[in-house]
């Protein structure tokens, strides 16, 4: 990734940035400069709360180009409360430990390294919800 675009996509990556239709509601993420229901241009900023629930997840053998230090990594589908479904990878837990209907949050967390122009990428992952992990060692005690 340019650096350029690294920068003017960080509000996406570090806060789950997304844009609603002030005509229609439609949510868009990422965030997009026109609206596909509508055509309206007219679009706010809007944050995602940064909670979910995993609807699937496979792990990853084969990364994309950029991410060789991806192998082995869980990469989710996740539902958020707004409606809106995105891909995230799964950090802080282990494989046995996550199942479909989990509660996730989001966390920010390095996503690859550029070599070629020396930039570290951080961006969203999600984890299991801290307090539901606590919350379950309690029950289990």
């Amino acid at each position: 990734m340019e650096l350029p675009r690294y920068h003017r996509l960080r509000s996406t990556f570090y806060r789950l940035q997304a844009s609603r239709c002030a005509a229609c509601q439609a949510t868009y993420f990422p965030p997009r400069p026109y609206c596909l229901h509508c055509g309206s241009r007219n679009l706010e900023e809007l944050r995602l709360s940064g909670r979910g629930r995993v609807l699937s997840l496979t792990r990853v053998y084969q990364p994309s180009r950029g991410f060789s230090d991806g192998v082995g990594t869980l990469t989710a589908l996740i539902e958020l409360p707004e409606g809106l479904r995105l891909i995230a990878q799964l950090t802080d837990v282990e494989p046995a430990e996550v199942e479909t209907g989990q509660e996730v949050e989001m966390v920010v967390r390095r996503l690859r390294t550029d070599e070629e122009q020396g930039l570290i990428v951080y961006g969203y992952k999600f984890r299991p919800v801290v307090g539901a992990r606590a919350a379950e060692g309690a029950n289990s005690a």
